[in-house]
C-alpha cells in the first residue's frame, strides 16, 4: 500500500513537472547556443521557482529570523568543512598537490581545534580555502561543459556538471552516516543554509527582466571562471579578425597590416617645405 502511494505521488510530481515544461518562450528573446533545451529548462525553472516560493524561501527566512548570526555562521562553517574532503580529492585528481595538502591541513585543523568545523581557525592562520568539485576536475581533463540544463530541485547545471554532482555526493562524509534520520537531516539543514546565504540576491532577481536568463548566464560564467575557460558564448569565430584584439585572434587568422594613408600633395599656391625658396 505504501509502495503504491509513493508511486502515485512520484507520478503526480513527474506529471506536474512535464506540464510546467510545456511553456512558451518570451517573444523576440535571443536564443543562446548554450541552451538548446530552453523550452524544457524554463519549464523546470518554473517548477523549481514554485517550490522555492512556496516552501524553501519561507523556511530560509524563518531560519535567518530565529537563529542568531553567530549560530548560522557556525552551521555554515560546519558544512563548508564537510565539503573539504571533496575539494581535497579533486585537487589531487587535477594534480594540484600543494592545494590538496593545504586543504588537508584546513580539514584537520578545523575538525579538531575548530570543534568539528563550527569554527574556522584555518582561515585565521592563513591557510587558503580552495573551491573544487568533480565537474571542475572534468573540465581540467578537457571535458566540454555541453549544453545548459536546469535540474529539478537542484537548479542550474550543465551536461558535464550534472553527473559530477553524484560523484561529489560520495566524496562527502555525510553520505556515510548510517543513521538515515541524521543523514537526511544534515542534507535538509545544508540546503536551508545554502538558500539562506542566497536571500540577499532576491532583490536583484526581482529587478531583472528575465530571472531565468540571469541565473543561467551567471552560472555559466562562474563555472567558466572557476575552470579557467572562456565562456562559450564569447567563442565566436565569425567575428572579423581585424576587429579583435591581437591576443584574441583565432589561430590561423591572416595577419593584416594597416594601409598607409597617403599625405596630401601640396597645392600649387602653397610651396612645400621641400621646395627651394627663391
Amino acid at each position: 500500500m505504501k509502495t503504491r502511494s509513493a508511486t502515485t505521488a512520484l507520478l503526480c510530481a513527474l506529471g506536474s513537472l512535464a506540464l510546467c515544461a510545456c511553456v512558451t518562450l518570451p517573444p523576440n528573446a535571443p536564443r543562446s547556443p548554450q541552451d538548446p533545451y530552453e523550452r524544457w529548462n524554463r519549464g523546470v525553472y518554473k517548477f523549481n521557482d514554485a517550490i522555492d516560493r512556496g516552501v524553501v524561501k519561507p523556511v530560509a527566512r524563518t531560519y535567518v529570523k530565529i537563529l542568531p548570526e553567530a549560530v548560522r555562521t557556525g552551521i555554515h562553517n560546519f558544512f563548508t568543512n564537510l565539503d573539504t574532503p571533496t575539494v581535497m580529492i579533486n585537487d589531487a585528481l587535477q594534480g594540484k598537490l600543494r592545494a590538496a595538502g593545504a586543504d588537508l591541513g584546513r580539514f584537520l585543523l578545523n575538525t579538531t581545534v575548530g570543534v568539528g568545523g563550527l569554527l574556522d581557525p584555518a582561515t585565521q592562520v592563513g591557510i587558503p580555502r580552495n573551491e573544487e568539485d568533480f565537474g571542475l576536475t572534468l573540465a581540467a581533463w578537457g571535458v566540454h561543459p555541453g549544453p545548459f540544463i536546469e535540474l529539478p530541485l537542484l537548479g542550474p547545471s550543465d551536461v558535464r556538471d550534472a553527473p559530477a554532482k553524484l560523484v561529489d555526493t560520495y566524496t562527502n562524509p555525510r553520505q556515510y552516516v548510517k543513521n538515515s534520520y541524521v543523514k537526511y537531516g544534515l542534507y535538509g539543514v545544508y540546503f536551508v543554509d545554502l538558500r539562506a546565504s542566497l536571500l540577499s540576491l532576491d532583490p536583484t532577481l526581482q529587478s531583472v527582466y528575465d530571472p531565468y536568463v540571469f541565473i543561467r548566464d551567471a552560472y555559466l560564467q562562474r563555472r567558466a571562471f572557476l575552470s579557467g575557460q572562456r565562456p562559450a558564448q564569447y567563442d565566436d569565430t565569425s567575428l572579423d579578425p581585424d576587429l579583435l584584439d591581437p591576443s584574441e585572434k583565432p589561430a590561423g587568422a591572416p595577419a593584416t597590416t594597416p594601409t598607409p594613408t597617403p599625405s596630401p600633395a601640396p597645392t600649387p599656391s602653397e610651396p612645400s617645405e621641400a621646395s627651394p625658396q627663391p
